[in-house]
């Protein structure tokens, strides 16, 4: 397993993973120093200031889904669907599941996001548009999504 940091204009990114693919980016307080990397995590590091730079909208990193059950990777896969710039909802999330009154589950399976940014859970807001629950914290949540320009629901 590998492990290194990149700093951004929201906080310091750890991001772990494999030759393979990354498994792991999540908010750190602190700079990792003396990380050991390798090709997929430069990678990673690559289009994560890539995105911070606004010159890439998808990534293209391989990423490994085999962690969590069966419900949050179903429910992380439909929010890997939601486009750069665009917001959904968690009732939204729960209906295209099939699972209409699953939206705190489904906002359960974002707090348990393990690749943030990647995996764009700040794109899901509550039923009446507004900013709710983050990982990150709600300013960095406002903050991606000025940064993408979005159009809230």
């Amino acid at each position: 397993m590998f492990k290194t940091t990149l700093d951004t204009p929201v906080g310091a990114l750890l991001i772990e993973g494999t030759r393979d693919f990354i498994t792991s980016v999540q908010y750190t307080p602190h700079r990792m120093l003396g990380g050991h990397s390798c090709a997929m995590l430069d990678r990673a590091r690559r289009e994560l200031r890539e995105y911070f730079s606004g010159k890439r909208k998808d990534f293209d990193v391989t990423v490994n889904l085999s962690t969590g059950t069966e419900f949050q990777r179903a429910v992380w896969s439909q929010v890997m669907q939601v486009g750069y710039g665009e917001t959904t909802t968690y009732t939204e999330l729960a209906r295209r599941l099939g699972r209409p009154m699953a939206q705190r589950a489904v906002g359960r399976a974002l707090a348990s996001n393990p690749l943030m940014i990647v995996i764009p859970c700040h794109r899901v807001l509550s039923a009446k548009g507004k900013l709710a629950g983050y990982q990150g914290g709600l300013r960095t949540k406002e903050w991606l999504l000025k940064h993408e320009q979005a159009v809230l629901v």
